[in-house]
């Protein structure tokens, strides 16, 4: 069944959004998406698949961007077809029109968070609409976003933590934070992995502290949240893009079972 934003909202549900960080090659996007699905599925998580066509922010002009538009969109759209639901970014207003046709969830990047005519045209998209909050703006602001969206109409709207800048090439995650953006009335999402990461760390690239993945996201879901977001892959070290931050594809069923316990734990309270 294709995700419904019923789902972020729904208490007794957590969401999972997990998948490598851009689209490496369609017989490796099948792969991770089926093996996450099935890891999803045994733990009880509604399941959305995560990948990137296009990552427009790559520290270097050598990183490694993703296949393109066409291309990428070819690929999750054949995974759509095959029953997975979908998550990616947009980084520009043309590219919502022709993702919308594809993705169950339009992805607002970070760094584009406040971009008006982005938020716009994502919400008139009609589908659900996944704000990551700037590492720039504060837990009490990023409901501005949100509300531009929500002005199409669309009131399918998700708010992503992700952290925020803590000095150079540093982030930290401030838990208080995820119950402001909550008090805002949209469902919140905690991006477990980019908030280990170190921007621009590894001098042309990020780095990243996954040991901090568990930590971080044990007390995120301690919180009270509606989601939550980590990139996986069967090889980090090999990952084309972000594999100092990703969770390893072995180490995520028992992630996940640890998330569905905290949870369980937090809502019979």
């Amino acid at each position: 069944m294709s995700i419904r934003f019923e789902d972020f909202t729904n208490p007794a549900s957590l969401v999972l959004m997990a998948g490598p960080c851009v689209i490496e090659s369609e017989e490796h996007v099948n792969k991770m998406a089926d093996a996450i699905s099935a890891i999803a599925a045994a733990e009880g998580f509604p399941y959305i698949f995560k990948a990137s066509f296009d990552k427009a922010n790559r520290t270097s002009l050598q990183g490694y961007r993703g296949p393109g538009l066409a291309e990428g969109l070819r690929i999750l759209g054949d995974l759509r077809k095959r029953g997975f639901s979908i998550v990616t970014d947009v980084h520009e207003t043309s590219q919502i029109a022709p993702s919308a046709e594809v993705v169950d969830v339009i992805q607002i990047p970070a760094f584009l968070c406040r971009q008006t005519d982005l938020l716009l045209e994502a919400g008139r998209s009609g589908r659900i609409v996944n704000v990551k909050k700037g590492q720039f703006v504060a837990p009490h602001d990023i409901h501005h976003a949100a509300d531009k969206v929500a002005s199409t109409g669309n009131q399918q709207v998700v708010l992503t933590e992700r952290g925020s800048s803590f000095g150079y090439n540093n982030l930290v995650v401030d838990m208080r934070g995820l119950k402001v953006m909550a008090d805002s009335g949209w469902p919140v999402v905690f991006d477990a992995t980019h908030s280990v990461q170190l921007p621009s760390g590894g001098g042309g690239a990020s780095a990243g502290q996954p040991q901090f993945i568990e930590p971080l996201a044990s007390a995120a879901v301690a919180v009270g949240i509606s989601g939550i977001f980590v990139e996986v892959h069967d090889n980090p070290a090999r990952a084309l893009s972000d594999g100092p931050n990703a969770l390893r594809l072995d180490l995520l069923p028992a992630f996940l079972r640890k998330m569905r316990r905290i949870h369980e734990a937090a809502h019979s309270a």
